[in-house]
Formats: C-alpha cells, structure tokens, sequence
C-alpha cells in the first residue's frame, strides 16, 4: 500500500523486499522538504504573531477602557440626566448606567446594549469591576463597567472592536502574503541547493554510468575533501579493486588454459601412438608399458590440476566438516602417500602429538602438497627432514633452494620460477597450502635451509593435549 502526496507525485511505499523507497528524484526531495520546512516554520512564526497581537492589542485596549471608565466615573453624574458621551471625553464609545435594580439608559441614540449579570454586580457592589465582550445588532464590542459616584449605579462604556478586527484581518492577509512569498523563495533556494550541491552527484552518476556502459575502470578524478569527494574516493578504491580482480580472473584463465594444455598434448600424442599402431600387440611390451604409465601419469595430472583449480575457485568451503584432528597423523599419512608416488627419496620424520581443530582432508591435503613439494626438488637419493613439534611443521629438502626474492611469491597462484618450468606440476599447490593455513589461522613461509635446500615452515594454533 503507497501514501500519495497529492500535487506533487510523490509516492512512497514499501518495495518487493519490505523496505521503504522514494519514486522521486533527490533534487526533488530537497526543494519539497525545503519548502515544507519553511512552510512549517512560517506558520508558526505567523500564528505565534498573531496571537500575540491579538492579545497585546486586547489588553491595551481593555486597560484603555478601565481607565476611562474609571475617569469618567469620578464625575458627579445622575441617571438621568441626558449627558452626550464627548462631555466626558469619550466620543469614540457608548455610554450607558445600570441601576442596582437592573434599569439600564444608554446616552445616546444606539440600539439597546443588552447588560447582564456581571454588569449587575458591579452596579450593586459585588464587584469592582467588569469587563467581557458583546454583540450588539452583529457588531462585537468590548464593554467595561465600573461604580459610579453614586451608589447603586454602574458606568457602562462599550467600545466597537470593527477597528481592533480589521486590524487582525490585515496582519493575517499580510502574514499568509509574506508566508507565501517565503515559501516559494525557500522553493527558489531548494532549487538553487540542489542544482549546485547535486551537481558532483550527478558527475559522479554520470561517471559511474560511463564505467558500466563501457567497463573502462579508470579512475575518478577526486574535488574536495566532502562527503562527495569521499564517495568519489570509496568508489575509486573498489574500481582499483574491481580491476584488479579482473587481472586476476584473466591470468587465472591464461594460467589454467596453459597448464591444462600441456599434459592434455601430451595425452592426445600418447593416444594418437596407441590408435595408429592399431594392434597393442604389436608393440613391445616394455615399451607398451612405459607408454600406459606415462597416460596414467598425464591422467593424474590432469586430476590433481582439475582439483586444485576447483578447490581454489571457492569463495567458502563446501559444507566442511570440522573436528580436533592430530597433526602428528595427519603427517604420517601425508609422508605414506608421498613416499609410495617419490620412492627414490628418504623421508625422516620427527613429530609430537600437536591437536589442531579445523577439516582433516584440507590439513592432510596442504601437508602432502609441502612433502610433494619437497620431493620434487630433491634429487634422487636426496633426503627430506620433517618435524613437527608445539605448531610448527618444517619440511627440509635438499634441492637447490629458492632464491630470497622469489620465496614469498611461491605462494601464488600458478607462479612457477623459471627453473621449474621444465618440472611437472601445476604451481597451486603451495597456493592450497597458505589458503588452508589461513583458513586455519597459521601461517606458512618459506626459509633457507642452513643444510642446503629450502625449509618450508607451516604454523598452526592449537594445543600439545586433547582436552577429555
């Protein structure tokens, strides 16, 4: 259900997702808010004068008439005499005596003012005095009474409040004029404020509009220090985030697209071997053998490459299972499956119980992925030392080692040195091992071997017992 303001096409109501929502522009809003604010302001600034006119004039004019009164009441006057209202300095009021017994005498040639009871008092000596307003033949007056002289009597004096009234019709026609006027000029300056306070909105929406249109991530040019220049800054920050993401997705395509392409050759040729020689007969079995275990080889490849680029390519693990696991087994199971696919390499391995909480497969799988790593760069006959002792797994090989300028960029995806491009591998395994870490709350580095070689060092937080 929507609320219209009529004359102004304003519509407000809640949207298909339950919140609120304008159907006006921000320019808008501002000279209608303006303009009721002013509006508001002038009204209460109007009312609040008029009231306080119209009291202060009917005070003046009330004292007015008590004092007069009470002048004109020291005279020795009798009831009924014929005395003309100018004899006792009242020419603009009527004049009038009320008896203790209620005979009133008007002294001049009016209609009748018609007194009552608090005129009555006053004559009688209930009262000092009295004053109210009348009508008399439709015309209001404002009519005081006070003792006379002569006791028994009371000096009526009524004065017409046409003046007092024309007086307040004109302030209100004047106080509605200026309101008027006010409130358009308000109008007029809500216009102004938005056309020129909106106008870097506007730039920056055109900008942003641009951008979307063309997806041309350059950078907005920033004006100020305000809450628009602050906008504009916020927005240049995610464009510069956006760009880089961009970089990233397309040289995680480039990066894949080659790995993928090399073992995927080298399985074509491989089958392209078997299917021409049509009779696998007729090649010699060493040779036949050599020819199944290298596909086999490119087959594995290809599905550790496949399942690191899946594993990377979430933003969150898929419905993990998380339990305390002993990082001690966790690396005798790592260093059996390695030992099985390097058997040419000695492992020693030195571990103490270290529980960890966190999903068993991804801790198994950055372990295996740092002793793989390990035993790719050790030659044949070479020795690997993994230890793990309070947290810390250190895997030491002794391959040629990683140069001091290349060992926090290992840790990329698909960054490979210039030496191992000859070697398999698809350069995310160590990428798995710092998103597993991380996603753990370790850490993992690497370092140089004082032996020869390189030391890869893996922390992770957790304690030397598993609490019962």
């Amino acid at each position: 259900m929507s609320t219209f303001w009529a004359g102004q096409g304003l519509a407000v109501g809640p949207g298909p997702d339950g919140k609120w929502h304008y159907r006006r522009s921000l320019a808008s809003r501002v000279i209608l808010l303006t303009m009721l604010t002013v509006g508001l302001a002038v009204a209460l600034v109007a009312i609040t004068a008029y009231v306080t006119t119209r009291i202060q004039m009917q005070h003046s004019l009330d004292n007015s008439l008590l004092e007069r009164a009470h002048y004109a009441a020291k005279t020795e006057v009798v009831f009924e005499s014929n005395i003309p209202p100018w004899a006792l300095g009242a020419a603009d009021v009527r004049i009038a005596f009320l008896s203790a017994e209620g005979n009133g005498r008007v002294l001049d040639t009016g209609p009748d003012i018609e007194l009552g009871p608090p005129e009555l008092a006053v004559a009688r000596g209930e009262s000092d005095s009295s004053i109210r307003t009348i009508e008399i033949d439709g015309d209001r007056y404002r009519v005081a009474a006070v003792p006379t002289q002569s006791d028994g009597y009371a000096l009526v004096i009524a004065q017409s409040l046409d003046d007092q009234d024309r007086i307040l019709r004109r302030l209100g026609w004047v106080t509605i004029a200026f309101g008027g006027i006010g409130v358009l000029a308000a109008g007029m300056a809500g216009w102004l404020v938005a056309s020129n306070g909106l106008r870097p909105v506007r730039r920056l929406t055109s900008s942003v509009e641009r951008i979307a249109r063309t997806e041309d991530l350059t950078v907005l040019p920033v004006e100020g220090d305000d809450e628009v220049a602050r906008l504009a800054t916020a927005f240049n920050q995610m464009l510069i985030a956006l760009d880089a993401s961009r970089v990233r997705q397309r040289q995680l395509v480039a990066d894949a697209s080659h790995e993928l392409r090399t073992p995927l050759t080298s399985l074509r040729t491989n089958i392209d071997l078997l299917t021409m020689s049509g009779d696998l007969s007729s090649i010699p079995p060493k040779a036949r053998e050599e020819l199944m275990e290298d596909i086999r080889a490119q087959i594995e490849e290809l599905t550790t490459l496949i399942g690191d680029l899946t594993e990377l390519a979430r933003d969150e693990p898929v419905a993990p299972t998380v339990e305390a696991v002993d990082l001690a087994d966790v690396v005798d199971h790592a260093v059996q499956r390695v030992r099985r696919r390097a058997p040419s390499v000695t492992f020693e391995v030195f571990t103490r119980p270290w529980w960890v909480v966190g999903e068993a497969p991804a801790l198994e799988r950055a372990v295996t992925n740092l002793l793989d790593n390990a035993a790719k760069w050790s030659p044949d006959g070479g020795l690997v030392t993994v230890r793990l002792s309070d947290g810390v797994l250190t895997v030491d090989d002794q391959g040629p080692g990683i140069p001091e300028d290349e060992r926090a960029r290992i840790f990329d995806r698909f960054w490979r040195s210039a030496t191992s491009r000859t070697l398999p591998g698809s350069g995310l395994g160590l990428a798995i091992v710092r998103r597993v870490a991380e996603r753990h709350a370790g850490t993992v580095q690497a370092t140089e071997n004082v032996g020869g070689g390189a030391r890869l060092v893996l922390k992770l937080p957790g304690t030397e017992k598993m609490d019962a």
